[in-house]
């Protein structure tokens, strides 16, 4: 048979293959559903398949879908392998790393190094290490954050765990079974240590700046606030029931706009005539101005004046 004669139902096999792989198929599966070495060579050298790692190849063009890459990376390294670390992080939306280089980790010894491909090694992958998401395999997300731990500079790993706990995609249990497990790796006391906050806190919580607040408040030895609570006629970021004091968290992510600028002002206006003190606190705050923001709300929190203005403080 000619390398261009293809029956149809093979073609149509490829296509439906390729739809749930992200555009992408191996060597080995074209050899599966039927394809020969020939026919295999033929569509490669007239633009039918497009070669993104050795034996790995798009359908039909070459411009794959930032998943399509992702899941040729692990198919690349063959059996048992996970994508990891920061692409895995991407693909988990615990954070957004614009590497080129897909890490991918293998268990076993031995190396499978090809361009673009960032490998790492484990002895073994523990069952809950293991994890399918949309069609890719990779690591879990708790397994994920271990690896980030080992690799990243301390504050990115703490962004990467305030948006996982934050958002539901990573659970604290499990988070703190890696921990254990993995107890000897780098990294490892950093997230011991942010596993300290309530869980359940940071549940509540709407954005990463809140969840930096709630972290913030428990280094500081402040109450755990209130979070995302109705104060007012206005829910409020963060609040102390029994008193006047709200926190209102200003971050460029979450209020941008010249609407949004005015709306924020006239809360905080209202809150003020209404007799509450309002704390402006932005990130710049949180890290450059740490200690006096901490002092500012001790002084109104722990130990509140017996008379107290209202007004609003660092808009």
């Amino acid at each position: 048979m000619h390398p261009i004669s293809v029956p149809g139902a093979l073609e149509r096999s490829l296509a439906a293959l390729a739809a749930t792989q992200h555009g992408v198929v191996t060597a080995a599966q074209l050899l599966a559903l039927g394809f020969t070495r020939e026919q295999i060579k033929w569509r490669l050298a007239h633009g039918r398949l497009h070669r993104l790692y050795r034996g790995v190849y798009a359908v039909g063009h070459a411009r794959v879908t930032l998943e399509g890459r992702w899941l040729a990376a692990v198919l690349a390294c063959g059996r048992g392998a996970l994508l990891s670390h920061r692409a895995a992080a991407a693909l988990w939306r615990l954070a957004n790393y614009a590497y080129t280089d897909v890490d991918v980790t293998l268990p076993g010894r031995g190396t499978r190094a090809q361009p673009g491909l960032r490998i790492h090694r484990t002895r073994q992958f523990h069952p809950d290490d293991i994890s399918l998401h949309r069609s890719i395999p990779v690591t879990s997300p708790a397994r994920t954050l271990v690896d980030l731990a080992a690799v990243l500079a301390p504050r990115h790993v703490e962004l990467a765990v305030e948006e996982g706990l934050r958002s539901g995609v990573v659970n604290a249990e499990a988070l703190g079974e890696q921990v254990e497990r993995n107890a000897g790796r780098r990294g490892v006391p950093l997230l011991r240590d942010l596993l300290g906050l309530d869980p359940s806190k940071v549940a509540e919580t709407k954005s990463p700046l809140e969840v930096r607040f709630l972290r913030f408040c428990d280094e500081e030895g402040l109450p755990p606030p209130q979070v995302n609570a109705w104060v007012g006629g206005y829910e409020v970021d963060a609040s102390w029931p029994g008193t006047n004091v709200v926190v209102e968290l200003d971050s460029w992510e979450f209020h941008r706009g010249r609407a949004a600028f005015e709306r924020d002002r006239a809360k905080w206006a209202d809150l003020t005539a209404k007799g509450y003190r309002v704390i402006v606190v932005t990130h710049r705050r949180l890290t450059q101005e740490r200690r006096k923001v901490a002092a500012t709300l001790r002084n109104l929190v722990v130990d509140p004046p017996l008379i107290a203005s209202a007004r609003v403080l660092g808009a």
